[in-house]
């Protein structure tokens, strides 16, 4: 018995220092200007959320969020979105891996009208680590999840890392 409060102990220590080390990750590269939306937030919207993945192609085709709408990162066209996404009060949640890339996303739909945007805090890999469903190009559910670099790929702590 003793043992496993221990462990219990040492892993919510850990998750923890996670979730600071992921708060102070951010704070170091983003700017809060984009407000961020919670993975359990965006849980509860269902559909009354869309929802961009800012990540690069073969990013998103590894998996990504229930219809979530490829926006891509170094290929994101302001176009593009509006013809997907045509009412500019539309409540828009953008993730990355992190939220990070989906800041700097959100800053220009921002910049294009779009006056309801949010950036997911912790992005797929907090949507994952909290054991949320994710899909692969089929749409069937899949534990694989792109890592983006070994770097990036340690805050993602449930699933199967996939890198190129």
């Amino acid at each position: 018995m003793k043992k496993i409060i221990i462990l219990l102990i040492v892993f919510q220590s850990f998750s923890l220092f996670a979730q600071k080390s992921i708060e102070k990750l951010l704070k170091q590269y983003n700017d809060n200007s984009i407000p961020y939306i919670t993975v359990q937030e965006l849980a509860m919207l269902k559909t009354d959320v869309v929802i961009l993945d800012s990540r690069e192609l073969k990013e998103y085709q590894t998996s990504h969020i229930k219809d979530a709408i490829y926006v891509g990162y170094d290929s994101f066209k302001i176009d593009s979105v509006k013809k997907q996404v045509k009412n500019k009060d539309s409540k828009i949640a953008v993730y990355c891996s992190l939220g990070i890339r989906s800041e700097n996303i959100g800053k220009k739909l921002k910049k294009a009208g779009y006056k309801n945007v949010l950036n997911l805090y912790g992005g797929i890999f907090e949507f994952k680590n909290k054991n949320l469903p994710i899909y692969n190009p089929k749409g069937e559910e899949t534990d694989s999840i792109h890592g983006y670099s070994k770097e990036w790929g340690k805050w993602l702590t449930k699933g199967i890392k996939v890198y190129d």
